[in-house]
Formats: structure tokens, sequence, C-alpha cells
């Protein structure tokens, strides 16, 4: 199944939900997930990546996680990512993304 994004925004947080496979295919819709408003308004505070319902994860997908963390940086947002399945999981570590994000 291609990769689909959905968001829910709370003043707590920004949640961005990842069905399917996070790959590049999603890119447009990720990346305005965490651009609509929030980074022009100087948001500072969390930005939860929920991959419960994803069943893939690729290269691109890392890389995207990278440019998220980058652009949130100099806003002094958290980034955390939840609910990672095994074998994405797996995938994350491997990557050594446990030392740039939490991930719980």
């Amino acid at each position: 199944m291609p990769g689909t994004v959905s968001v829910t925004r709370t003043d707590q947080a920004i949640t961005i939900k990842i069905k399917g496979r996070f790959t590049y295919k999603i890119h447009a819709p990720f990346r305005a997930a965490y651009r609509d408003g929030a980074l022009d308004q100087g948001f500072k505070r969390r930005f939860i990546i929920d991959l419960a319902s994803t069943e893939y994860i690729d290269s691109s997908a890392l890389g995207m996680l990278l440019v998220l963390r980058g652009k949130t940086y100099a806003h002094e947002a958290q980034i955390e990512i939840i609910n990672a399945r095994p074998e994405v999981r797996k995938v994350l570590e491997i990557a050594n993304f446990h030392l740039l994000f939490k991930i719980t």
C-alpha cells in the first residue's frame, strides 16, 4: 500500500502519522505536515512521528526525518518517533537514529 500522511495539531504537539510505506512518494505531504504554519509561527513544542501503521521505511524516509530535525533544530522543538514496528525500528537502529531522536 502506498504511504499516506495524516496530521493532528494541538497546542502541545504536532503528530504526524505515516500509514503504509514511508518512502519518497510521500515527500510532499510529509513536508507539508510540519511546514504548514508550524515552523513559520515559531512552533517550539513537540513533533511526534507515529509509525504504528508504517509497514516499510526506506533511506529516503530516513532523509526526510533528518530534514525535519534540521528544520526544527533552530526552533528548539523536540521530535519523538513512536510506535515503530520491530522491522521499522530495526532500520532506525541500524541507521543510529536512536542517537538523534527519542524513539519510544
